[in-house]
Formats: structure tokens, sequence, C-alpha cells
């Protein structure tokens, strides 16, 4: 086909690498240790920080280091209400607070967590975006599983001792204020990465891509796209199941 299209160009890296130095950190739970396995950790928000390229603020949360003399700090994602100057509480005995580290065995049913880990002692791994937070929904003691749901509204089981830090992810709303204008996005993806503006395949030449071409701007043929199919072909509704509109109403079950 003698055509290299934007997917393949992203897979090489080169300037389609992702803008990270002004990054303020990983931001992550406490590594698992004694006390948050058999009690809580007391610990002290310093400051609420922008990280630039995340639209969740980010908390920098001073704790005393459980064996030595000097302090660690940690960057947590910022739930809603949290505030410098705040004691947060991780660990199993730790109360049921917006900003507090639980594991989700401690944790009732119904209440909003965010950060929840997959396994446990990965560190935080659902629900991290800005407004996103998780429902527990059930725990089921025998087998030492929790069932939550995402803020795709998708179910997932997890280990119960998995931790969570309980609250809404602040910033919510973010996307509910338009752009207007270019210069806006401009910014908003300077700091992320290179993938703005994207010019559509349509628009292109035949050699630029496998929409491009023709009179008027049109794709000509079937958008959808086998799964095998060679790189540079591989553009649209790529091995889709379904396509077109969503019809008929949905039934979320518990």
């Amino acid at each position: 086909m003698g055509r290299v299209v934007r997917g393949q160009r992203k897979g090489r890296g080169s300037i389609f690498r992702s803008h990270n130095t002004t990054r303020k950190g990983a931001a992550q739970l406490r590594v698992l240790d004694f006390a948050e396995k058999h009690g809580y950790i007391k610990g002290v928000v310093r400051d609420i920080l922008h990280d630039p390229g995340r639209g969740a603020p980010l908390a920098s949360v001073a704790f005393k280091h459980p064996y030595r003399y000097r302090t660690v700090k940690e960057l947590f994602i910022a739930p809603e209400g949290m505030y410098s100057g705040q004691f947060v509480y991780c660990g199993k005995k730790a109360q049921l607070a917006i900003g507090n580290t639980l594991p989700l065995s401690e944790i009732p049913e119904g209440t909003y967590i965010c950060n929840v880990e997959g396994k446990v002692n990965d560190r935080g791994s659902f629900a991290r975006c800005s407004g996103n937070y998780a429902t527990v929904i059930g725990h089921n003691r025998d087998i030492n599983r929790t069932r939550i749901r995402l803020p795709s509204g998708a179910k997932k089981v997890i280990p119960s001792n998995a931790r969570a830090t309980v609250g809404i992810v602040a910033g919510g709303g973010r996307t509910e204020k338009p752009m207007l204008k270019a210069g806006r996005s401009f910014h908003k993806y300077k700091v992320k990465r290179n993938c703005w503006p994207r010019v559509r395949g349509v628009a292109m030449n035949p050699v630029e891509h496998p929409h491009g071409g023709g009179n008027h701007q049109h794709i000509g043929h079937a958008s959808t796209v086998r799964r095998d199919a060679s790189a540079g072909k591989k553009v649209g509704l790529i091995a889709a199941r379904r396509t077109g509109l969503l019809r008929g109403g949905s039934k979320v079950r518990d």
C-alpha cells in the first residue's frame, strides 16, 4: 500500500512521546506496611497541587516514618473536600471519613470511593480521574471478595483487603465547561502529548490514508476493518462487533 498512517507513526515514539517533565510525580497510595495492616497511621496534608496534564488535583501528604526519625512525603489523588492542614488516616482501623484510606472490607456498602486498588498493594488503579468515583456494592466475607461499581458502570470483584480512599475525586465538572477556542485545546494537549489537532483521514490524500482522496470527502467503502489487516489499512472501526446507534434503553442490574 505504501502508506504509513498516524497509528504506525505513534508506535515509534519519537515526537509522540508523552510530555512528562513538568509533572509532580506518581500519585499513589502508601506502600502497605504493618501500621496499615493492623492499625492506622496519621498524616497531614501539606499542600494541594496542580499536576500538569492531569485534571484532578494532587495532595502532598507528610507521614512520620514508622521506624526512623524523618518524614515521608506521599502524593495522593485529592478527594473533594480535602484541604491543606487536614489530618488523614490510612489503615484498617482508620475512621470512615473523606480523605482516609481503608481496606474495602472496612468500608460499608453504598460508600463512594476513589483511587481503588485492583490487586492488594498495587497502590491505586481505578476511579482516579477528576470527578470520578466507584461505589461499594457488597461484600462476600466467605471468599474475602468485594464487588464494586466502576465509573464506567461495569461491576468488578476485587479482594476485600485491597485499599481505597473515601470520597469523590476533586475537580469534577471539568469537561462541562466548553473549550470555546483553539488556544485552550492547544495548551490542554501541550502538557499531555502530541495528539492535537487531529487531521481526519477523509481530508488526506490517498497516499496518506485509506480514507483519503476522491471528489467530496467520503470514505468510499465500509469503515470497518478486520483484526488481522496490515498496519497501513488498520483505520476506522477495527474489528467492530457492531456499528451504528445504540437503540433502546439498557437495564443496569446490581
